[in-house]
C-alpha cells in the first residue's frame, strides 16, 4: 500500500502536506479511510503492483517518485487472518498554475480525497501509522537528498519552493536561504523567465527548476531544522 503525498491549499488559502485516501471497500473496516493497495498478483512484483493499484484504485497513474519504506507484519493488523504489507512512499507534484492545488480536487474519484496529514480522519487498520512512517522518511529524505523535485511543479518560484518545504517540514523554511542550500548543491537553475503577475501585481518573480529529476544524496549528513534549534 502507497502513502502518497503532494502539498495542496486548503480552505484558508494554506499550503499543507496532504496524503491520498480513499474509502475502504470491503471488510474489516468497510467505509473508513485507507491508503489505496491490494494484493500482488503473481505476475508482477510489489513495485508494479503498488503503481497498478493506485491506477485502479484512485485513477493515479503519474507518481513522480515511489520507495518502499518497509513491511508492515505485525499478526495482529487485519483481524482473522495474517496480511504482510510493504508501505511506499509515493510523491505527486504541487499543481502549478495549469491545475487545481486545492485540497478538494474534483477530478479525483467520488471515494478518494486528499487529506492533511497532520489532521487525519479517522483510518483503516494501521494505515494512519503506515502514512506517519513515510512522512517522517520525506522529512528525513528531503534534508540531504534531492527529493523535494517529486513535490514541485516543472517550473516554481522561490516562494512557491518555500511552500513546499515548509508543508513539508512541518515549520517556517526561508525562501532565500532555502535557494542558497539547493544552489550550492547543485540542484537548482533559473529558467530565465518569470511567472506572470498575480492579482496584486508588483515585479514579476523568477522561475526556476531542479536540475536532476531522479532522485540523488547531495549532502549526506544535511537536515532541515527549525528556526533556533
Amino acid at each position: 500500500m502507497a502513502a502518497v503525498f503532494s502539498v495542496r491549499r486548503d480552505p484558508a488559502g494554506q499550503h499543507r502536506l496532504t496524503v491520498l485516501l480513499w474509502r475502504r471497500g470491503q471488510e474489516p473496516d468497510l467505509g473508513r479511510w485507507a491508503l489505496p493497495g491490494g494484493i500482488v498478483r503473481a505476475d508482477e512484483d510489489v513495485d508494479s503492483s503498488a503503481r497498478r493499484q493506485l491506477a485502479q484504485k484512485v485513477d493515479l497513474t503519474r507518481v513522480a517518485h515511489l520507495e518502499q519504506i518497509g513491511v508492515f507484519s505485525d499478526p495482529g493488523r487485519v483481524p482473522g487472518g495474517r496480511v504482510v504489507a510493504t508501505g511506499f512512499l509515493g510523491l505527486v507534484p504541487m499543481p502549478g498554475d495549469g491545475g487545481s492545488g486545492e485540497i478538494a480536487d474534483a477530478r479525483l474519484p467520488a471515494d478518494t480525497a486528499w487529506h492533511p496529514v497532520d489532521d487525519l480522519p479517522p483510518t483503516a487498520l494501521d494505515h494512519g501509522a503506515i502514512a506517519e512512517r513515510a512522512r517522517q522518511r520525506l522529512r528525513a529524505k528531503i534534508g540531504y537528498t534531492n527529493i523535494g523535485f517529486a513535490l514541485a511543479p516543472a517550473e516554481f518560484t522561490l516562494a512557491e519552493l518555500g511552500r513546499i518545504w515548509t508543508a513539508t517540514l512541518g515549520h517556517e523554511v526561508d525562501p532565500t536561504n532555502l535557494q542558497r542550500i539547493l544552489t550550492r548543491r547543485g540542484m537548482l537553475q533559473p529558467t530565465g523567465t518569470t511567472a506572470p503577475p498575480g492579482p496584486a501585481g508588483g515585479r514579476p518573480a523568477a522561475l526556476f527548476r531542479f536540475t536532476v529529476a531522479e532522485l540523488r544524496v547531495t549532502d549526506p549528513f544535511a537536515a532541515f531544522r527549525p528556526p533556533g534549534s
